[in-house]
């Protein structure tokens, strides 16, 4: 059994993956497993993997896997899942790049913590800049309740910071089905998957170790595009509160699902110039409907304790709710 299997879905960054790969070189051990997992790109990335499939070889375990069809990240990094054998399972997305002996730090860390699964902080770069990113927890190096670390409501907790790639994961969470993605979500893919992270994981930790940079503003990636696959972030919340729900502590837990799904709402409203003209109005009609299937006593303490301009952006559309339900 490998010791650690990175799970690297791609799809058309011809001009980023071999920073990324080369990464992944910097870090490779005779132990660890690459799954190179290309979502039917229409570029040159799929010869780069193939190129590197085999040079990695010589110093890693190598699965390359091209997909028949696209189906979007969630549905990659499922693919990537379902191949993996290691003890441990990471992620990292085609467009980013490690420092490197970052993996086997990561390792040694989780290892020696015996949890289910350990966050870290990261790099976001953005051109030339560089700034560190914290995971919203003070506490380091202990190991925790997951489930203690989702409210407060009103503040930026875990179920926040939902970048899969952000730490590591022992096999066992894989095997209860914990780690998997809602298939077909093309945005917000994440946020079903960390809330139910630590739902139903037992235990975590948090590093002091950076070793991700993260790619912003690339040309290409959905959060630059404004058409209809952003509005997947509906359906990926939707699923959340859902969820929560039917959690045991559902009615200490669904405040800080809603108010988090009523902020994501008001700033996709705020941002409407970014979408294309029908996408936008598609995106006011499905935020409505979205406003409407919330609970509704839930929604209520949520809006009061808002701040003003967001709370008032989503008053205006909960009252274009209730008018339009009694003029029908």
């Amino acid at each position: 059994m490998p010791k650690l299997s990175v799970i690297v879905p791609f799809y058309n960054v011809q001009q980023y993956a071999p920073d990324n790969l080369r990464s992944l070189r910097a870090n490779a051990r005779p132990d660890f497993e690459f799954i190179l997992v290309d979502d039917k790109s229409k570029d040159e990335t799929p010869a780069i993997l193939e190129r590197a499939a085999d040079e990695l070889s010589a110093v890693a375990q190598v699965r390359y896997i091209r997909r028949e069809e696209n189906g979007g990240l969630a549905t990659a990094r499922n693919t990537g899942l379902d191949a993996a054998t290691g003890e441990y399972i990471t992620f990292l997305d085609g467009d980013d790049w490690l420092a490197p002996g970052y993996y086997t730090e990561l390792v040694a860390a989780i290892e020696e913590l015996g949890c289910d699964f350990v966050r870290t902080d990261h790099v976001q770069a953005t051109a030339r800049a560089r700034s560190v990113t914290r995971a919203p927890v003070g506490r380091r190096y202990e190991v925790m309740n997951p489930r203690d670390h989702i409210l407060p409501a009103h503040r930026t907790t875990s179920v926040d910071y939902a970048y899969a790639w952000a730490g590591a994961f022992h096999r066992r969470l894989l095997d209860k089905g914990v780690l998997h993605f809602t298939d077909g979500l093309r945005t917000a893919e994440d946020r079903p998957w960390i809330w139910k992270l630590h739902r139903e994981a037992e235990s975590f930790a948090v590093l002091n170790l950076l070793g991700v940079f993260y790619r912003r503003g690339v040309a290409g990636s959905l959060t630059q595009i404004g058409d209809v696959r952003q509005l997947d972030f509906i359906r990926a919340f939707d699923q959340v509160v859902e969820e929560t729900a039917a959690d045991r502590n559902a009615d200490v837990l669904l405040p800080k699902a809603v108010r988090t799904y009523c902020a994501i709402i008001a700033h996709h409203l705020s941002e409407t110039d970014k979408f294309e003209p029908a996408v936008a109005k598609q995106l006011r009609i499905m935020s409505a409907a979205a406003i409407k299937r919330m609970p509704q006593d839930a929604l209520g303490d949520v809006l009061d304790t808002m701040d003003l301009r967001r709370a008032s952006k989503l008053r205006r559309l909960r009252r274009r709710v209730t008018t339009a339900k009694a003029a029908a």
